[in-house]
């Protein structure tokens, strides 16, 4: 058995695959103590097999763990206290950044603060070229002594990051090797063997990120694993990396920084799968729409998306950690997204949310301010008696009473007219963010299917598929925890990369050519070390047109360069096409430039094939009914059928409502629902339906 969990900000998920039978089961997160919210919902899955956790524990041979702890350590400033080490003359990498603003003309904004502050930023003697020629000797003794500095500033971790260490890094050793000798104990981080890039900033921030979080996530991922080891855990523990991929454990606690943004990582990875079964290979809008955040991303021809412009916080304002990682944009607006007015009696929703504690009025666990799932019981959409499973049940009353109070009242409006306002904000919030992924990079939604995951997918996903006008949205029967089931998808890896500087008027070849036969090792290395049976290594040169500053990943479709006069042609081919259909630009005149050689070695773990429920057969239950409030048209009656009872391929016209243990679905009218072999939700807009909304958005200009 595998199985995969992934904490939320509200809910904690666990999908188990054995024997190709798929489970999933959800319990509130406990933020305070996270490590319990994992024991808690194993606890939960464990009763539902009849057995104690031990006994499910011992049958786990891999266990999957995905988590935001790094990612809210880094936003809510709970990270080690953390030095840096710099070049003598250079000490402002991280206040002077890259110069980028995405409000340039706001005097009123206040310049960032660095990620490290400068009374903690330390300089010492020692000088390195470009070419690599140590131009002065390191200060051995200045580095001693600032050890002793280090230690009475009650410093927890250090970052080193001296210029030109990429071309040669005996300096940024030897400060490893002293800060081994005379500050035991205290974890550092040298960038060159981190983030190996030619950028000075990002190779610094990526340096002091990590640096910063690895007390941090070393002692969570080694209480976490104690605390399953004494629970009769005793497979593998991985954990999932920014990248899409899987890590042990253990080197995660080595190089933390891999675990930032990890958890929405996972969602692409499952959503493409889904596509894949049923839309014939069309481009995935894949949403996540959690208790707490909307997670968005976009897979374009089977492609998962990816970015090295990874910020934490705003671009250029915030934090950039340096990497590749899966492109996914988040906002706050889920299912515990507050509702409210501002002083000018404007509605709000979000981006504050309830969380799992106290979580929406309507759990009736002390909440006092109305959100989208408090709406979502006054309109109709949930079942108090059935939410999650029956595990839970909601209050009503007590969700329409903070609505009328903090909403209805204030802007003079019926309950249901009020709860139906906050529903729809949180959906225009939902479209704008899928516009940026989409619209904004030249893409046509219209032309993409929408997957829908995550608890709160169902209920406003079909507004946000009309809305956008997509083909039609896909609602996983395990959709619940896209997350979770992404990562019983993804495959152990790493990414090792080299610093290379050479053009196309004058290719290195045998430069070029060491540089890929020392990742290539690293990357066999990395194979043996997790006793894989098979890998596969990926080659992308960073490349950019000559004297420009930004650069693309080229993937290499060989892996030697010297002897082939076909070869830097090749990739000369490669860069303009990749240019082209990124930027809808092709400058076949220009030489490019390589500034890096990436490897990434993926070894298979994942789950292959369908993932079918257990229990996924129709069952043959009759339909119930509901009275339901659909915006334009009131309050209707709905057919509510459970999803394993529907036959497969029989159409079921909104409006309806279509429950499973962990989801709601609603279906408006002018839509219809069929489930596919597959076990998911197809869901689709008439073709009236469509000429109707198009004729909607004409008139209001949007």
């Amino acid at each position: 058995m595998r199985c995969a969990i992934d904490t939320g900000g509200t809910f904690t998920d666990l999908a188990t695959l054995e024997a190709g039978e798929l489970r999933v089961h959800k319990c509130p997160t406990t933020p305070e103590d996270p490590v319990a919210g994992v024991l808690n919902v194993l606890e939960i899955a464990a009763d539902a097999r009849g057995c104690s956790r031990r006994e499910l524990l011992g049958a786990v041979e891999i266990l999957i763990h995905g988590t935001t702890r790094s990612t809210n350590a880094v936003l809510t400033a709970n990270t080690a206290r953390t030095a840096l080490i710099a070049t003598l003359g250079h000490p402002d990498m991280l206040l002077l950044r890259e110069g980028g603003r995405t409000r340039p003309f706001d005097w009123s904004r206040e310049y960032p603060q660095p990620y490290i502050p400068r009374e903690l930023t330390f300089e010492v003697h020692e000088r390195v070229d470009a070419q690599g020629r140590v131009l002065r000797a390191l200060d051995e003794d200045g580095v001693v002594a600032l050890c002793a500095q280090l230690r009475a500033s009650a410093v927890e971790a250090v970052a080193v990051c001296l210029l030109w260490s990429i071309a040669n890094p005996a300096h940024e050793l030897r400060v490893g090797e002293l800060l081994d000798e005379h500050l035991p104990g205290v974890p550092y981080t040298l960038s060159h063997l981190l983030n190996p890039t030619i950028r000075e900033y990002r190779r610094a921030s990526s340096a002091a990120i990590d640096a910063s979080l690895r007390p941090l996530m070393a002692h969570y991922l080694g209480s976490l694993e104690a605390a399953l080891r004494d629970a009769g855990f005793a497979g593998q523990l991985l954990v999932v990396s920014t990248a899409g991929g899987l890590m042990r454990a253990a080197e995660m606690a080595e190089m933390p920084i891999h675990s930032i943004n990890s958890g929405p990582a996972m969602a692409p990875v499952a959503g493409r799968r889904f596509a894949a079964l049923d839309a014939d290979g069309a481009n995935a809008i894949v949403a996540d729409t959690g208790g707490t955040s909307y997670d968005v991303s976009l897979v374009r021809g089977g492609r998962i998306p990816m970015t090295r412009e990874t910020w934490l916080g705003e671009p250029y304002t915030g934090h950039i950690t340096g990497f590749p990682a899966i492109d996914v944009k988040s906002i706050g607006a889920g299912g515990g997204s507050i509702a409210w007015i501002d002083d000018g009696g404007l509605l709000h929703v979000g981006p504050q949310s309830a969380g799992a504690d106290p979580g929406p009025a309507a759990y009736g666990r002390g909440g006092e301010a109305p959100t989208v799932t408090d709406a979502c019981v006054v309109l109709g959409y949930l079942d108090p008696e059935r939410f999650l499973d029956a595990t839970m049940r909601l209050d009503p009353a007590r969700a329409a009473a903070v609505i009328e109070r903090d909403v209805a009242a204030p802007l003079g409006l019926p309950l249901a007219d009020a709860a139906s306002a906050i529903l729809a904000l949180a959906t225009e919030q939902m479209v704008q963010a899928i516009a940026e992924v989409t619209v904004d990079r030249g893409v046509d939604p219209r032309g993409a299917v929408l997957i829908g995951g995550g608890g709160a997918a169902g209920l406003n996903g079909v507004a946000v598929m009309r809305r956008l006008g997509c083909r039609s949205l896909i609602v996983p029967e395990a959709g619940a925890a896209l997350s979770a089931l992404g990562a019983l998808m993804a495959d152990l890896s790493a990414e090792f990369a080299a610093a290379l500087f050479t053009s196309t008027d004058d290719f290195d070849h045998a430069a070029c050519d060491g540089a890929i036969a020392g990742l290539e090792a690293r990357a066999e290395q990395f194979a043996r070390r997790v006793g894989a049976q098979s890998s596969e290594i990926e080659l992308v040169a960073e490349a950019r047109l000559s004297r420009q500053v930004w650069q693309i990943d080229v993937p290499l479709r060989r892996t030697r360069f010297a002897g082939d006069a076909e070869s830097v042609a090749e990739l000369l081919r490669d860069f303009r096409a990749l240019h082209n259909e990124i930027f809808a630009v092709r400058d076949d005149g220009s030489a490019v430039d390589v500034v890096a050689i990436r490897a990434r070695v993926v070894c298979p773990v994942g789950a292959q094939g369908e993932l079918a429920l257990r229990g996924a057969e129709p069952a043959s239950a009759p339909a119930a009914q509901r009275e339901v409030y659909f915006p334009g048209h009131g309050q209707l009656t709905a057919a509510v059928h459970v999803l394993h009872a529907m036959a497969f391929d029989a159409p079921v016209p909104g409006p309806a409502i279509i429950e499973s243990p962990f989801s709601t679905v609603v279906i408006e009218p002018g839509t219809s629902a069929r489930r596919s072999s597959s076990g998911s939700l197809v869901i689709t807009t008439s073709a009236v339906a469509q000429q109707e909304e198009a004729r909607r958005v004409h008139a209001t200009g949007g």
